[in-house]
């Protein structure tokens, strides 16, 4: 068998790894087919969801570090994506997530024979290299560590300050990376993709962290009178909760806008069935960027991710208040 080339795009909260895999599914080869192994800290799956709609084979693994949760689910969404026969397969970890075990098990000798695990990149906020909260996290140490590409996304809302900080930062790694970049929009270079891999070491020890039970995105079959359901989360210092709202409940896209403007929680991600389309609503810092999504009938899922556990019940019953009517 062919061995499938293979990237693993890492990144803290926020940093841009999903729209990043977007850019490079707008610009891979046409004659390609792509696979890729989506896996977030949440239950509700929201990157699936916006990536599904590229084309690409797309598997997820829920509930939390892909190798935490359990080795199985992860073996099984590489196996089923493989027996696609991809010409190439992108693995998006969640971005509380360590890559060692990953790369360990991508480079086992299950998978030896069928994978060819190239460059390790990892996408930064360069914001974040002049904010503890992130340069003193192991996982954000660790995801540079082990990358063979390192790339600022984002610099079109950076300060000089803040690329600053990224090249000293990015200046002391030895071995140095293969690659270092600077970019808006996720735009990675698809030539990164081919890159060999270097063996690099962690800073830290791996600590397998408990998580919340993963819930299979099949459990989402909703029963007959129901509207949406809720799942939570919780490791690594982090909590989130999700909503996953059947296909008929369509939401007011204004107020909706207006109430993840005004949430104040680390991470909003949302893919929501409103009177104007279906939307993909990406939240950092208050910030939202709003993008337009080529869906029909879809379930909306919306997931918040913040330090502290934010009054969930409140936030549910805000929600439910914005369904606007019946489609």
């Amino acid at each position: 068998m062919k061995r499938i080339p293979t990237n693993i795009i890492t990144g803290f909260l926020g940093a841009g790894k999903t729209t990043s895999i977007l850019s490079l599914l707008a610009r891979k080869p046409e004659n390609e087919k792509w696979a890729i192994l989506i896996n977030e800290f949440g239950n509700i799956g929201v990157d699936g969801a916006i990536l599904d709609q590229q084309g690409a084979i797309v598997k997820e693994v829920p509930g939390g570090c892909m190798c935490c949760v359990a080795g199985l689910p992860m073996s099984v969404g590489i196996n089923a994506l493989l027996a696609q026969k991809p010409d190439r397969l992108l693995l998006e970890p969640t971005g509380l997530g360590h890559p060692k075990e990953v790369i360990a098990k991508l480079t086992s000798e299950s998978y030896r024979n069928y994978i060819d695990l190239k460059a390790t990149i990892t996408v930064v906020d360069p914001r974040h290299f002049s904010d503890t909260q992130y340069t003193d996290n192991q996982n954000f140490q660790d995801q540079l560590a082990l990358a063979d590409v390192v790339v600022a996304n984002k610099i079109d809302q950076c300060a000089n300050e803040d690329l600053a900080a990224f090249d000293a930062f990015t200046a002391k790694f030895d071995p140095a990376k293969a690659a270092i970049g600077k970019v808006e929009q996720g735009q990675l270079d698809l030539d990164w993709l081919a890159i060999e891999r270097t063996e690099r070491q962690a800073q830290h020890s791996h600590h397998h962290h408990s998580h919340g039970e993963a819930a299979p995105l099949e459990e989402f079959e909703l029963a007959p009178g129901e509207t949406f359901a809720r799942r939570e989360n919780s490791g690594q210092g982090y909590r989130s909760c999700g909503w996953f709202f059947a296909a008929d409940q369509v939401f007011d896209f204004s107020k909706l806008f207006t109430l993840l403007s005004n949430v104040n929680a680390q991470r909003v991600k949302a893919v929501v069935n409103t009177e104007r389309g279906c939307f993909a609503f990406n939240v950092v810092n208050q910030v939202v960027s709003v993008n337009e999504l080529s869906l029909n009938g879809f379930e909306s899922r919306i997931e918040f991710i913040d330090k502290e556990a934010l009054p969930w019940d409140e936030l549910e019953e805000i929600l439910c208040s914005l369904v606007t009517a019946q489609s």
